[in-house]
């Protein structure tokens, strides 16, 4: 018996997730939450579960959060974001923050049973779109790649350099700020000067320019 957490705040795609999962009766639903910080807390209080489905947007705390302070704990449980996002920023976070697959909440019940079992045994599962613009991203990031700098080392300070190593796991300032014990506005500081210092518009381009200059 495979057991399931959801992590979920919206109702209506709870219930539509359960009902799909329950057509297998190989695979059963343990524990729910709301929201990131309430899946954690039952999460660690019921760690049994083997793979759990993931939303993004989400009060309290979001589910890139989650995934990546789930995994630090419990790095065996598998993670599944569920979501209506496709976007890139998205789908970038949600695999540095450690998620094992990503597909989207249309998917039909025998396409999640298959993602379930799949996920369990080591793969990595993506809705048909996710995995075309995770492709165009890995290229965009080889196209893009050059020799390290001898200034590269020195470009960041020490702090910035410790934020983009959060950045990079997909964590928001909130949370950043939570970790390193500074304010948000010290955190949102340092990243307007990392982009600054990287000559970067969004923060998907930002990770890819500190990742092909060896920062992280």
């Amino acid at each position: 018996m495979i057991k399931i957490a959801i992590v979920e705040d919206n109702k209506v795609a709870l219930k539509s997730l359960k009902e799909k999962i329950s057509l297998y009766p190989d695979v059963s639903i343990v524990t729910t939450a709301e929201n990131g910080k309430s899946g954690i807390e039952k999460i660690v209080q019921n760690s049994n579960a083997d793979l759990i489905f993931m939303d993004i947007e989400m009060p309290v705390m979001n589910g890139i959060d989650a995934t990546f302070l789930i995994k630090q704990k419990f790095p065996e449980t598998k993670i599944v974001m569920i979501t209506v996002y496709d976007d890139d920023d998205h789908i970038f976070s949600a695999i540095q923050a450690g998620a094992d697959s990503y597909i989207l909440k249309d998917t039909k019940a025998e396409k999640i049973y298959e993602t379930i079992i799949d996920t369990m045994a080591g793969g990595a599962v993506m809705s048909p779109s996710i995995a075309v613009k995770t492709l165009k991203l890995l290229r965009k990031g080889n196209d893009t790649v050059q020799p390290q700098s001898k200034t590269a080392e020195n470009l960041l300070s020490s702090r910035e350099s410790e934020i983009l190593e959060y950045l990079s796991k997909g964590l928001t300032n909130k949370v950043i700020s939570e970790q390193l014990f500074i304010s948000p506005f010290t955190v949102k500081r340092h990243i307007e000067n990392i982009y600054q210092k990287l000559q970067a518009h969004n923060r998907t381009e930002l990770l890819m320019k500190a990742r092909d200059q060896n920062l992280f």
